[in-house]
């Protein structure tokens, strides 16, 4: 079998599933080429999993002081790039294309009529789970943007529908350091500072993109973008303060990291993404960089930790004999060994008894439980 994997790169959670998913599929002998699109080619660092891989512009949404730009996307984009870049891309010796939300390798495939699947957190918006903020455009975006024959949708729960757990690294959480974890990457170094700074008994350790060497500031320890020590930091930190992308989040709470989420201003699915985590019991949200919320959060225990299965493996080893199980199956059998803490089972099992706050989604428990 030989699989083309786009990959989208304008965040690193879109990067650090697909490098823990391709590891899984080397470890089976699945040959694998990656593309890589939405960012400049010397943006991406620390990608020794995907080998000779390549990168395209693509397309990619701006964001400038917390929210999406509308016009800075529309001034970025450039239309006959892309058509060329797709136009270009030979899928002829491909058995099957996997997209991660990368729509060059999902149209492209729709071109040469090879089978296609997404592995994403968006895919799980084709299903009926809770949503906040979604207009017709984002729907239509969601549906246009990388279209692909089947759709594997990675989510924090089930919903009743046949979603798959998160694909994450396995990590074991380390002695405390009694640092708080920082990852704000749309948001300005400056106001990051002036908002942690007020609580000066509190250690901080800020990673940001926008950062280029590490340096000390009160209680806060600025860090640059490095995987490694971003991954020492989260293990042994007391609690994770980010916007409330899907994959941090989810390592997060397979670590028993206490979060509080802002979401990325004009993105609804971060807003769903920080909203679903707060009716779960999960995470606390704030709308702005708050010190109300942040005090209140601070004080605040875990929830607890949640242990997903192997789904990287899983994914693997279902690709391998040709993806014949059916979806509803392999779903329910990767929540069959999700654990979650008994407060969140409490959760669950609270809105589904209680009429005022019952969504569609939750008559449809019983299926997956």
């Amino acid at each position: 079998m030989r699989i083309l994997f786009g990959v989208q790169g304008t965040g690193n959670g879109h990067i650090s599933r697909s490098r823990t998913l391709a590891r899984a599929l080397k470890s089976r002998g699945i040959e694998v080429d990656y593309l890589f699109s939405g960012r400049a080619a010397d943006g991406y660092f620390e990608m020794g999993e995907f080998g000779d891989y390549r990168t395209f512009p693509g397309i990619s949404f701006v964001s400038h002081q917390g929210r999406i730009s509308g016009w800075r996307t529309l001034k970025g984009l450039s239309p006959l790039r892309f058509w060329q870049d797709m136009r270009a891309l030979d899928c002829r010796d491909y058995d099957l294309v996997i997209s991660d939300f990368e729509p060059l390798s999902a149209h492209a495939a729709r071109r040469w009529q090879k089978p296609s699947l997404t592995i994403s957190h968006q895919a799980s918006f084709d299903w009926p789970i809770p949503r906040w903020g979604e207009s017709g455009f984002n729907r239509q975006l969601m549906r246009h943007f990388a279209p692909v024959r089947r759709s594997l949708g990675l989510h924090w729960f089930h919903f009743g529908q046949p979603l798959l757990p998160p694909i994450i690294d396995p990590m074991t959480p380390a002695p405390d350091n009694q640092q708080i974890l920082v990852y704000l990457p749309f948001e300005q170094t400056e106001q990051i500072a002036a908002l942690l700074s007020r609580f000066n008994q509190q250690r901080f350790v800020c990673f940001h993109p926008g950062l280029r060497k590490a340096s000390q500031w009160r209680n806060i320890r600025f860090e640059p973008a490095a995987r490694e020590g971003f991954k020492l930091a989260l293990a042994g930190c007391r609690g994770v303060i980010s916007n409330a992308g899907f994959e941090l989040a989810s390592e997060a709470l397979s670590l028993g990291k206490k979060l509080l989420v802002k979401p990325l201003g004009g993105q609804f699915e971060q807003l769903t993404n920080g909203r679903t985590l707060e009716l779960m019991g999960l995470a606390q949200l704030m709308e702005t960089l708050d010190a109300n919320a942040l005090r209140t959060w601070l004080e605040a225990p875990s929830p607890g930790r949640i242990r997903y299965p192997d789904v990287a493996g899983e994914l693997a080893d279902w690709l391998l004999v040709g993806a014949k199980e059916e979806l509803a199956s392999l779903s329910r059998r990767l929540w069959a060994r999700t654990l979650f803490p008994e407060e969140v089972c409490d959760r669950l099992s609270e809105l589904a008894g209680n009429p005022a706050l019952a969504r569609p989604w939750l008559s449809q428990l019983s299926a997956f439980d």
